[in-house]
């Protein structure tokens, strides 16, 4: 195994994490609405799906029977209206109190979990960022490195996690969520409903069978 495939696991499980979308948005949001330990909670849960969705990716890449489209389509379906949910509840929110958060989530940990396993970004994301870092190094890709390059990859979701938990509980960064939280909000909802509109139209097709092959 090379130093280059694990750096390119290292990296492309960094930017994973690190390219905007729906998580990033949420973690924004519950870090510095509620603080940085309900953050955390958040990308603990949300790490799950991480390595769900690079473990798949991986074995697509090293060349196992990829798991079929359906799967992926169904999945995708569940998180449209899983996201459209939080994105209507978002557009609607109003404080339940003076003083208190527009938006407050009781569960950060299985908030985090259940947007983690339905990402809409996940599986797509996961394989184009992997196939971009680790396929020049495509001569040492086997199954015998897969666990070593899960756990570097899971490395790098720690990193960027770590990263991530720094940024948003900032008391800059809170001081301008919350004089700016409604906006912030409303602009959010209406991006995840956004979000679920994509992950339908790429999920139907499938489904119904009008997708081309």
């Amino acid at each position: 195994m090379t130093q280059s495939l694990l750096a390119g696991a290292f990296l492309a499980a960094l930017l994973y994490v690190l390219i905007p979308g729906p998580a990033f948005l949420a973690l924004l949001g519950i870090g510095a609405g509620q603080g940085r330990k309900a953050g955390a909670q958040f990308v603990c849960g949300h790490l799950v799906g991480d390595t769900l969705w690079a473990s798949l990716a991986l074995v697509a890449i090293i060349g196992a029977k990829t798991i079929g489209t359906f799967v992926f389509d169904a999945l995708g379906l569940a998180c449209g209206f899983y996201l459209a949910w939080i994105g209507w509840n978002a557009f609607r929110a109003k404080p339940k109190g003076e003083g208190q958060a527009l938006m407050v989530v009781e569960r950060p940990f299985r908030r985090g979990l259940i947007f983690g396993v339905t990402n809409p970004k996940g599986y797509p994301v996961a394989l184009a960022t992997f196939t971009a870092l680790v396929a020049g190094s495509a001569s040492a890709l086997q199954f015998q490195t897969l666990p070593v390059l899960l756990a570097v990859s899971f490395l790098g979701f720690i990193v960027a996690d770590m990263i991530l938990i720094a940024i948003v509980g900032t008391g800059a960064v809170r001081r301008f969520y919350r004089a700016h939280e409604r906006l912030i909000v409303r602009c959010s909802g209406v991006l995840f409903m956004g979000f679920a509109a994509q992950a339908l139209l790429h999920a139907t097709p499938g489904l119904m069978g009008w997708r081309k092959a």
